[in-house]
């Protein structure tokens, strides 16, 4: 099928939604961008794409910009809260042959995908508030009053999408449980590791992100963010805590909180409605997979899109190839985070012994191509 003709709109200027432009302009359709945001931020913390992710880049033409700016990770290292070494990965020898690990600042890894897609009409500030479907196309309501037609409207917008709630029964996101908080602190080790402390049910996280800084990340049980957790952080975790922490003392701006939830959906698609990306499929962060099943989404999808006679067919195609793919992921993040909510006696004897082949089954499937 050519994209001469068809009208698709997507929703989202995020990962998912700029990999999406990406993958879709040599199709040849005519694409229009809506962000609720007012415009590219700045802000945010860190990110950690995995092999299968900077392959996805690769095919879209976007690893190159995203390596300039970005820390290769060769190792990824796991201690209990008092630091004792449970076990390591050479992660870029498992990934080899795959794409390398890489860390950066989030707003980083926007920009650069947004200079990958170029003059991509993005209306920022926008979003639908109502779509209907009239035959094979969807009529779209916009914020601003404003209506269009489209042939594919595509639900790039994350974890709480406008598009899930208007056209998929208001189906939310529901919560794992966990209370995460992300932050930036200076870089104290020049190794470029990927570091954690499993505590019982929750984890402490700090890779770098760039030559300067450190990305922060802790999991807390589900109470909401409250007083004190910084102390009991400190006071649990050994070193380097303690020290990533006295960055939020002098500059607190940084710090963002929030629950960790995921998205299960019988199904992406309302006719000529597709979710992507969060959207569709988020879990919990565990896997550091979010980003790369959303660059793999817009690979296949454009794959789909290409090969088949009608939307209706792409969508049905790329649906019947991606969810395996994402079913896995989303299992594996479950067994992942009843891990870590053992006893921290049994942990510790399972993960020494057991640790490195569990790792290498969780990422297993994901070597092959999407």
């Amino acid at each position: 099928m050519r994209g001469a003709g068809v009208r698709v709109l997507i929703v989202g200027g995020g990962v998912a939604g700029l990999a999406t432009v990406a993958a879709l302009r040599e199709w040849g359709a005519t694409i229009d961008v809506v962000e609720r945001a007012s415009g590219p931020t700045g802000s945010g913390t860190g990110i950690y794409l995995t092999g299968n992710a900077t392959r996805m880049l690769d095919v879209l033409g976007l690893r190159e910009p995203v390596a300039d700016v970005a820390v290769e990770i060769t190792r990824q290292r796991s201690a209990n809260q008092r630091g004792r070494r449970l076990f390591d990965i050479d992660v870029a020898a498992l990934w080899r042959g795959v794409g390398p690990c890489v860390s950066l600042p989030r707003a980083q890894l926007h920009r650069a995908l947004l200079d990958g897609v170029g003059d991509a009409p993005i209306r920022w500030g926008r979003q639908p508030v109502a779509l209907l479907q009239e035959g094979g196309q969807v009529a779209v309501e916009f914020d601003d009053t404003s209506t269009d037609r489209y042939d594919l409207v595509i639900g790039a917008d994350g974890v709480h999408s406008t598009v899930r709630r208007l056209a998929f029964d208001g189906q939310a996101a529901r919560d794992l449980g966990q209370y995460a908080y992300r932050w930036v602190a200076p870089r104290i080790d020049d190794e470029p590791v990927w570091s954690v402390q499993l505590g019982r049910g929750r984890q402490f996280l700090t890779i770098p992100i760039s030559a300067e800084q450190t990305y922060c990340y802790y999991n807390d049980g589900p109470v909401a963010e409250r007083q004190g957790w910084r102390d009991e952080l400190g006071a649990t975790y050994s070193e380097p805590v303690a020290t990533m922490l006295k960055a939020l003392d002098y500059d607190d701006s940084t710090l963002h909180a929030g629950p960790n939830q995921e998205v299960v959906l019988d199904s992406w698609a309302r006719g000529p409605v597709l979710l992507v990306g969060d959207a569709a499929h988020a879990t919990s962060p565990n896997m550091a997979q979010g980003a790369a099943m959303a660059l793999e989404d817009a690979v296949v999808l454009a794959s789909s899109l290409a090969v088949a006679d009608s939307v209706a067919d792409a969508l049905r195609d790329f649906e019947a190839r991606r969810r395996p793919r994402t079913n896995w992921v989303l299992s594996q993040t479950h067994r992942r985070d009843k891990a870590t909510g053992l006893p921290p006696a049994l942990r510790d004897l399972v993960m020494r012994r057991l640790g490195e082949q569990m790792f290498r089954s969780n990422y297993g499937p994901l070597f092959a191509q999407p």
